[in-house]
């Protein structure tokens, strides 16, 4: 039997490969672009079988947390099993030493220097560290989108109750013509007491891509700084922090590097670690480096070192590879029914303006029961989102690398008859 046929009828039963031939069988495709291994469903019905997958459903609603292939997730178990075997040991005599290894690596991943990165536990803890704690003055202006994530539009709300910020909300295009459309839309908000901008690196309820650099680069020139909420882009998109241009830099680990619930990342530029203040005091030597704003007490120690089979992983498939089949799934569906006449498109068409997730909506149907709909009467689970004032009614569709075209049919179909 052919190793492609053997491999592709371990996925079909469901078995699992074992490491030395999963990477043996990558050897095949080294010489294949991305963009031509994006549409090759032998390889990605592979890569599938390393995932345990509820039948119940077609799961599209990736977005919210990736869950581990099997890969990691034993890798994950066998961390827990090591730390509660050395139990105090490890923590007070390796703990640390592990943990700067695993920030290393991950800034590597990152494009940038391990002093400007810290481990955390989601984009929201990493974001509003950063908001609470800038050096704020009475009358001073925040910058942010209508469409940007609740949690940090809500700790924009508390500072401006508690020090006087004055927070300047523009809502971001769904469909724009050119990246200046957007870019100006957040300088027009700037005014000469404007001191932080905040923009997303995707949206997370529509999945557009914003040019975050270009954006970083009008608001320096204006004097103000720039802090990115990278929640969705962290292992969706292909590119290295450094190069957008930001000040600070949020992302949460358990969404497209299918880490453990538990872990995020924060990136600060090495000129702006000693601006803010800490929201937990830092410990005798954390004052010294970023690590001031990461005091975290105990916390769950094996997630952390999962964060290392989880960048291997990754990496085994290449971040180019996985961008590609991303944006491919998601252009398979939203192609066949973008222009159908019921059909709501909240992401953009532009290849270069989305990635894996989109945000459709159907006239006349609440978006809740959209969900519904698509659960009870197509098995196809998806979350709904329903925000008036960002101006995004519809379900978000996240596929993942698991995700079949067969499963993606299946979306179309029930689109179809709506």
């Amino acid at each position: 039997m052919h190793k492609r046929t053997f491999l592709k009828t371990l996925a079909l039963t469901g078995t699992t490969l074992p490491a030395f031939s999963m990477d043996e069988w990558m050897q095949q495709y080294v010489a294949l672009t991305p963009g031509d291994l994006a549409a090759d469903e032998d390889f990605w019905t592979v890569i599938r079988s390393g995932y345990r997958l509820k039948p119940d459903y077609i799961n599209l609603e990736n977005g919210y947390y990736n869950f581990l292939p099997e890969k990691i997730l034993d890798k994950y178990v066998q961390h827990i099993r090591e730390v509660n075997y050395e139990g105090a040991y490890y923590m007070r005599t390796v703990q640390s030493d592990n943990k700067k290894k695993v920030t290393a690596r991950l800034a590597g991943l990152a494009g940038c220097s391990p002093e400007e990165l810290v481990i955390t536990r989601n984009t929201t803890e990493s974001l509003d560290s950063i908001i609470a704690g800038f050096p704020w003055q009475a009358g001073d202006e925040a910058v942010m989108a209508h469409q940007d994530y609740g949690a940090m539009l809500d700790m924009f709300r508390q500072v401006a109750q508690r020090q006087g910020v004055v927070n300047k909300l523009i809502s971001v295009p769904a469909h724009p013509n050119n990246d200046e459309e957007i870019v100006q839309a957040y300088a027009d908000a700037i005014t000469p007491r404007t001191k932080l901008l905040m923009v997303c690196h995707v949206i997370n309820i529509t999945g557009q891509v914003l040019p975050v650099r270009k954006i970083c680069d009008m608001a320096h020139s204006k004097g103000v700084q720039v802090l990115v909420d990278g929640a969705h882009a962290f292992a969706q998109l292909n590119f290295k922090i450094p190069d957008l241009h930001c000040d600070y830099y949020g992302a949460s680990l358990h969404k497209w590097l299918s880490v453990p619930l538990g872990a995020g990342l924060l990136y600060v530029n090495k000129e702006r670690i000693f601006q803010n203040w800490p929201l937990f005091g830092p410990s005798t030597g954390e004052e010294k480096s970023l690590a001031r704003l990461n005091h975290t007490g105990t916390h769950p120690v094996a997630t952390d070192l999962t964060i290392l089979d989880a960048i291997d992983h990754y990496e085994m498939i290449g971040a180019e590879r996985k961008q590609a089949r991303l944006l491919y799934l998601q252009q398979y569906w939203t192609k066949q029914v973008r222009d159908l006449p019921k059909v709501i498109m909240n992401t953009p068409a532009a290849p270069e303006r989305c990635c894996a997730i989109a945000n459709m909506g159907i006239q006349n149907i609440k978006p809740s029961d959209l969900a519904t709909k698509l659960l009870q009467e197509h098995k196809i689970y998806t979350v709904a989102i329903d925000n008036p004032t960002a101006q995004v009614q519809g379900c978000r569709i996240t596929p993942n690398l698991y995700t079949t075209t067969a499963e993606l049919d299946v979306l179309v179909k029930a689109v179809g008859k709506f």
